[in-house]
């Protein structure tokens, strides 16, 4: 090996080392502020996903409680019991801070506001459904808050009817039903889209 080959093996960099939300939450827990930017750099674009369905495609509501669960996760990450997977923890701990902030705002009195009606507008460019000409998305928005709560956690998180009822202070027929009351305003708005 000539010296050219030693220096460029030397300076070589070294593959990116690749740190599992075990080992992250354990090193946040112990007040590693860096491993928690990683976990929130990691795990925040499919929570917010999630928090901008409940909260009705408000942008600044779905980052509030985005934040605000954050917040309580670096509360909470010390009595985190890895009884489950670090993912399956915050998207619970997201759903539950969306779902106290929608209460706390009074579900029916709810509706997208400014901000999601410029989203609606913007999202009129955006490309559709072949077969409805409107996108799952926006008609989404359009449904009342408890029906669009119970339709994203129901159908699109999979959670049971029991859990909903528990979580949005109802009876589990209150959540069936709020169930088929989005579904069937789905069914109208994307039939109506053709």
């Amino acid at each position: 090996m000539d010296m050219l080959d030693a220096t460029v093996t030397a300076t070589a960099p070294s593959p990116p080392v690749v740190v599992d939300d075990a080992a992250l939450a354990r090193a946040a827990a112990a007040g590693d502020t860096r491993a928690y930017e990683r976990i929130y750099r990691r795990h925040s674009p499919r929570l917010y996903a999630l928090l901008w369905r409940l909260c009705g495609g408000n942008a600044a509501r779905a980052e509030d409680v985005l934040q605000e669960t954050f917040i309580q996760a670096w509360r909470k990450l010390p009595q985190f019991r890895f009884e489950s997977a670090l993912a399956t923890w915050l998207h619970r701990l997201a759903v539950n801070t969306a779902l106290m902030e929608l209460r706390g705002a009074t579900f029916e009195s709810l509706d997208i506001g400014e901000s999601g009606m410029d989203l609606l507008a913007e999202m009129a460019d955006t490309p559709r459904c072949h077969a409805t000409g409107m996108d799952l998305e926006r008609a989404l928005l359009t449904l009342p808050p408890r029906a669009r709560a119970v339709l994203v956690l129901h159908d699109i998180e999979g959670w049971k009817h029991q859990e909903i009822a528990v979580e949005l202070q109802m009876a589990v027929g209150s959540s069936k039903a709020q169930l088929h009351r989005a579904r069937s305003l789905l069914r109208t708005r994307l039939g109506d889209a053709r």
